[in-house]
């Protein structure tokens, strides 16, 4: 499971930056699951299509460990016993909230999916990833022709053609893009474009040596796979491969840098980008690409792209096709025989300690999500969210915005022109729950349930021609970025909208029927994480209109700016996982959106009483029940290494710090749970952030 919630440019522009065609998780061969079998650690009931709700109004109490001072550490006293007594399923990187809701959606949609006919869209393409023998019998056939068309490529025009060609299909390219808003005009879509070319997840996976384990595992992948693909001397081909990539990974910015709107919104002509970085064929890149020569182009990483590109100009032309050749190899892996399959496992273990492939089922139901997401998600939001379930959650949406609306108003250290700008981009913050408006058409696209590989590449260049017809078009602020069917959200950034799909709106997160305490604290503060991206370090840089600009005072950014240093020095402390601590440049933007959306819940949360007292449940108050929910709705058991590669490569913090990190800064938190001085994680109230 990936981490949850996006931050405000975050998630537009991996979608706008993708190469690669929808693929489903670690993948592998293991056994079908019949219907209606529980998963491994899955809480819930056997087969169960209800989500699981926390005891009898929302809150787990055998979970606490009241043996452990809240102040000492809250996510032990809320989910202690929980996590002494629970193990991670030998197939998922950690366990916890997020994945009981997910793994429940994914029987949810078993019950939409494996029913369907063979001669449907949806049918025939699960049957075509379910139908093993198959597959099997084809062994490394269907990728024999990609794997041939490389090899005939001839010079490095055709190379860059090719490259471009992979955004929609198997393959590798050294620069990526798509369209997203205008950084000037965000009523338009113009093309973003960025570094690529690395196989491993992120830069410092290459460079330090804390990561030499996951660097051998990788090396020893890509030799595997090129003796599978035919080559005659994999083990050289790999280290060519490996020396390629490590000569990108140096010169590719770092990922703190690649959140930075600042940093990355260099906008320039077709011919200005030839210009700056003249080592590629861009005519032939943006041909192969099925685009125009642009007139105005955001590139992102400005440099590492010139740098990368020279580094393409130097390098042998047999040399990048091995490397080509690997990354069509890697990317058909899951849709070939188990061989590809379990030597891909192998290499991908080593990066989330993972010991365990998903059972196929899951896999295919990956496959038919990133495929046919909304055709999918139609079906999913009238089975399993009703209206009275959006009405609800429409109405908190409208107390947290209110919410914050009195924040802004009340915050005392910033002036007036900016909090009525503020106010501005509250005002026109589009709210979107459950799913979209209007569902999109796959009448154009082609499947058949006897031709995995060839389902997998047609759904891909549909999704990159989708994609793409956004390009130097209205931006269609109605459109969304994720399925209904997705345990995640997301803010739209320049596009300033928040998005709640249907798959997180379920117990524990959100329930009709628990205690109003435990809604705002659970999915009450994931709305207000989502509302006050607009406001965090990034989304301050983003006006009303979703145009990148600076309508702060000097005064007013200077204050933002120490306070977000002082927040970030706290997460500099926290030690992930032995040698990885939190990077705050990194995280900067969710950990200020956990925090601000902590408070903002609170106060829509005491608003909601009308100026009436709490009851106290089970001994417990109103504002004890909330910070317990949202410390319930992040209980989280991680694996070392997949903790790893979080602090590396993800802009969330680990789910424990997303607990502690923002109440030690709340002073309703102190109140509630009696932490006073000489607390673990006391701090002063000076010390404490108030950034919203």
């Amino acid at each position: 499971m990936k981490s949850l919630f996006s931050t405000a440019a975050g998630l537009a522009l991996a979608a706008a930056l993708a190469t690669a065609p929808a693929m489903a998780r670690d993948q592998g061969a293991t056994e079908t699951l019949t219907a209606g079998t529980a998963d491994a650690g899955d809480p819930s009931p056997e087969g169960s299509l209800k989500a699981l709700t926390f005891g009898k109004w929302g809150v787990d109490l055998d979970a606490r460990d009241t043996t452990v001072k809240p102040g000492d550490d809250f996510d032990r006293y809320a989910n202690g016993k929980w996590s002494a007594s629970t193990e991670i399923p030998s197939d998922q990187a950690s366990a916890g909230v997020d994945y009981d809701v997910y793994n429940l959606t994914q029987r949810q949609l078993r019950a939409v999916v494996a029913g369907a006919p063979a001669t449907s869209q949806v049918g025939g393409l699960y049957q075509s990833f379910m139908d093993e023998a198959r597959v099997e019998a084809l062994g490394a056939k269907p990728l024999l022709a990609d794997i041939t068309a490389v090899a005939a490529i001839k010079d490095k025009v055709a190379m860059a053609r090719f490259m471009g060609s992979t955004q929609g299909t198997f393959g590798a390219t050294i620069v990526s893009g798509g369209p997203y808003a205008d950084t000037a005009d965000p009523t338009v879509n113009v093309l973003w474009l960025g570094q690529a070319g690395i196989g491993l997840p992120e830069r410092d996976y290459y460079l330090n040596d804390s990561f030499k384990p996951q660097r051998d595992a990788y090396r020893a992948y890509i030799a595997r796979t090129m003796k599978m693909a035919g080559n005659a001397d994999p083990e050289k081909a790999a280290d060519a491969i490996m020396a390629f990539e490590t000569e990108i990974a140096k010169v590719s910015w770092a990922i703190a840098d690649r959140r930075d709107i600042g940093k990355i919104n260099n906008p320039m002509s077709a011919d200005e980008l030839a210009a700056y970085a003249p080592g590629l064929d861009w005519k032939a890149w943006f041909e192969g690409s099925g685009i125009a020569p642009q007139k105005r182009i955001i590139v992102n990483e400005k440099t590492a792209v010139r740098d990368i590109v020279a580094l393409y100009a130097k390098t042998p032309l047999d040399t990048i096709k091995l490397w080509q050749q690997f990354h069509v190899a890697d990317n058909a892996a899951p849709y070939l025989s188990k061989a590809f399959v379990d030597s891909r496992f192998e290499y991908t273990k080593a990066l989330s300690g993972v010991g365990e492939l998903r059972p196929r089922w899951k896999r295919g139901l990956t496959l038919v999500d990133g495929s046919l997401g909304e055709l999918v998600g139609e079906t999913y939001s009238k089975e399993y969210f009703p209206a009275s379930a959006k009405a609800k959650m429409e109405v908190l949406v409208t107390n947290l915005k209110l919410a914050m609306g009195d924040r802004i108003r009340n915050n005392s250290w910033m002036a007036a022109p900016t909090k009525e700008a503020a106010l501005a981009k509250l005002a026109k913050m589009d709210v979107m729950v459950g799913y979209p408006d209007k569902w999109r058409d796959y009448s154009g696209l082609k499947i058949d349930p006897a031709d995995l590989y060839g389902n997998v590449k047609r759904s891909a260049a549909f999704e990159y021609a989708y994609a793409l017809s956004d390009l130097n078009k209205p931006v269609d602020r109605k459109k969304w970025s994720m399925n209904p069917q997705e345990v995640n959200a997301y803010n739209g950034g320049l596009e300033n909208k928040i998005v709640f799909p249907a798959g997180i709106l379920q117990a524990p997160y959100f329930s009709e029927s628990v205690d109003d305490a435990v809604n705002y604290g659970a999915i009450g503060a994931v709305i207000g994480h989502e509302i006050t991206h607009g406001f965090d370090d990034q989304g301050r840089k983003i006006d009303a209109n979703g145009a990148v600009r600076d309508w702060w005072t000097p005064e007013d950014a200077a204050r933002f700016d120490a306070q977000a240093k002082a927040f970030g020095a706290q997460y500099a402390t926290y030690e992930a996982a032995p040698g990885s601590f939190i990077n705050p440049d990194l995280t900067m933007g969710e950990n200020i959106a956990d925090l601000a959306g902590l408070e903002v819940s609170y106060d829509a949360y005491r608003r909601s009483l009308n100026g009436k007292p709490a009851p106290v449940i089970d001994g417990l108050t109103g504002d004890q029940r909330f910070f317990l929910a949202f410390a319930q709705a992040w209980r989280t058991k991680q694996r070392e290494d997949a903790i790893k590669q979080q602090v590396a490569s993800d802009p969330h913090s680990p789910a424990r710090w997303r607990i502690i990190g923002p109440v030690r800064n709340v002073d309703a938190w102190y109140k509630a749970f009696s932490v006073a001085t000489g607390a673990k994680y006391y701090l002063k109230p000076e010390e404490r952030t108030r950034i919203w």
